[in-house]
């Protein structure tokens, strides 16, 4: 058994014992002295044996560590084991085929027609079975998910480029009784224009280059069911894809499966490739279409998908600032953070632990807030700009610099001032499929801030 850390693990050493923060969310955990050799072993990414299996699960299951699986080694299923059902609505037919000859080393590869506008063609190497109307994509995986009886099924979007690399990892994971979903990273598809260009650093399907435990509410709240592996029993016994659900499917499958107690992991080691959409009014369509979900997601589970989760400490000092009373707002900084310290009577050293855990968190929060702006609540950012000039330098602030700060960082092909007009496009997209979806359903809760 070996584990790699977190990026947010941070340790502090001292003769009583170990305190460590990590996990997602972040916890503070203090531990004895005894445990320092097992933290050592951790953060150098060597067998742990069987050492302390309690604190193992605890850090695992927070979040904290994550598993280093050997795809080269023998494994309890095997690709045999292994169906695969692929969801087309009116896709191109080569594509397709060269996505299940890719696939081939599956025990059977079914492709479901969802009522395409001219019925997809026999694909060799395939079983493939129409239905007359659409229903979306959980309705046409639901239908393959029938017609299966392996232990595991895995689910690929007819648009993805199979990786065969991923078949060891993907599988090594499911030795683990407790898991049951696994899905890969899903990076897009590189080419010459320039959305092509731009989706290689924020494709809407990427959830980056770190693997993670998946639980709403953390840093990887959900996996895209674009390309996901599961257990067949599991997967049916709640019930499969929410069929209602014209999007935002695959979302509300993994927080269900996740709150019936199985474990979903995020494999960032291993990555497909998915094709972007061929032009830019079809990649903001489909950013609408994501956001659209958020009404009827926030109707299954309240509070999931809000705009803004942030301590009331963080929100308040941010207002204070964006009104004009930084000194204020940074005084209110300060409180928060000696209310930290006090909270935090029982850890050793708990003065550096509460400054880095309450400044970490505050710039977090700015960030947050000016996501929401931009993103969730732009139109009625944009009406506040109508009235007021200092509304309308907040707005560009929360615009340009996180844009600016997130080119620099992940240095795309793209020159700065269209990276930045087309994350503000996007976040705009989004937003418009939000409020389409509430105004729809006639519920605002994927409108509604959590102060915390």
């Amino acid at each position: 058994m070996r584990f790699e850390v977190d990026s947010s693990w941070w340790r502090r050493s001292n003769p009583t014992g170990e305190t460590l923060v990590a996990g997602s969310p972040l916890r503070v955990m203090r531990l004895d002295s005894r445990a320092g050799r097992l933290l050592d072993t951790l953060e150098s990414g060597t067998d742990v044996a069987s050492a302390s299996p309690a604190l193992i699960e605890r850090l695992s299951d927070n979040g904290a560590i994550h598993p280093l699986v050997d795809a080269r080694a023998e494994h309890r299923f095997g690709c045999s084991d292994v169906s695969v059902v692929i969801p087309v609505h009116d896709e191109r037919h080569h594509e397709i085929a060269e996505l299940v000859r890719s696939l081939s080393a599956a025990s059977r590869v079914v492709v479901v027609d969802d009522g395409s506008t001219i019925p997809l063609a026999p694909i060799p190497g395939a079983e493939v079975v129409r239905r007359d109307t659409a229903g979306g994509p959980g309705a046409a995986r639901n239908t393959g998910l029938a017609m299966i009886d392996s232990a595991l099924v895995l689910f690929v979007d007819a648009d993805v480029i199979w990786n065969p690399d991923a078949w060891g990892v993907l599988l090594a994971h499911f030795d683990d009784d407790r898991v049951g979903v696994v899905a890969p990273r899903v990076t897009s598809d590189p080419g010459p224009s320039l959305l092509a260009r731009y989706e290689q650093s924020n494709s809407p399907l990427d959830l980056g280059a770190e693997s993670a435990r998946v639980r709403r509410g953390t840093r990887v709240s959900y996996v895209p069911a674009a390309t996901i592996m599961m257990r067949t029993e599991t997967v049916r016994s709640v019930g499969g894809f929410d069929e209602s659900l014209r999007y935002g499917e695959d979302v509300d499958l993994v927080w269900r499966l996740d709150a019936d107690g199985s474990r979903v992991r995020y494999e960032a080691d291993v990555s497909v490739v998915h094709r972007p959409r061929r032009s830019l009014v079809a990649a903001w369509k489909q950013r609408v279409s994501y956001g659209s979900a958020a009404a009827g997601l926030d109707a299954r589970h309240p509070g999931a998908v809000t705009p803004l989760r942030i301590n009331r400490w963080s929100a308040l000092a941010w207002t204070l600032a964006a009104f004009g009373h930084a000194l204020v707002g940074a005084g209110t900084a300060v409180a928060s953070t000696a209310m930290l310290v006090r909270k935090l009577n029982t850890v050793s050293d708990r003065v550096p632990i509460a400054v880095r855990l309450a400044g970490r968190g505050n710039v977090h929060a700015g960030r947050l807030i000016a996501s929401a702006l931009t993103r969730t609540w732009w139109p009625v950012t944009i009406i506040g700009c109508l009235f007021s000039r200092r509304i309308r330098r907040v707005a560009m602030v929360a615009a340009v610099l996180p844009n600016l700060m997130t080119w620099w960082s992940k240095k795309p092909d793209v020159d700065v001032v269209r990276y930045v007009m087309l994350r503000v496009a996007d976040d705009v997209a989004y937003g418009t499929g939000v409020w389409k979806g509430a105004i729809k359903e006639r519920a605002a809760g994927a409108l509604v801030p959590t102060l915390d």
